[in-house]
């Protein structure tokens, strides 16, 4: 009997490792995707603002100040959109995640109850 239990609890246990260990893998790569996201958009977005800083302290012959005032306004609505963008999708990456967790949490519920039908009734 006690090692019927000790294979039983060596089983659990190691499904509950293995859960564990996927677990932790989706919540890395979901990390690692988000600070991909990130890094991305501040890529773009210094790129785009160095640009423009390059332009106002260079600016060309047929370049005034009030020319070069809306192009910075653009620069910085297009960086404000591609915050918000990088946000939605880091969200959504979020979301995917919960959801792969959720479904990972309910395995071993669905497996046991599978397994071991007479474990409810007793």
């Amino acid at each position: 009997m006690a090692a019927r239990f000790d294979d039983g609890f060596s089983d659990y246990t190691r499904q509950f490792a293995a859960l564990a260990n996927r677990a932790n893998r989706l919540a890395l790569e979901n990390a690692e995707s988000a600070v991909g996201v990130q890094l991305r958009t501040f890529e773009r977005n210094a790129t785009a603002t160095a640009g423009f800083l390059g332009e106002l302290a260079h600016p060309g012959p047929q370049a005034d100040l009030p020319s070069l005032l809306p192009k910075g306004l653009q620069v910085a609505q297009e960086n404000l959109q591609r915050l918000a963008s990088a946000g939605q999708e880091i969200a959504g990456l979020g979301l995917k995640t919960g959801q792969a967790l959720a479904e990972l949490a309910q395995q071993p519920l669905q497996g046991r109850t599978a397994r071991h039908p007479r474990a409810k009734a007793s």
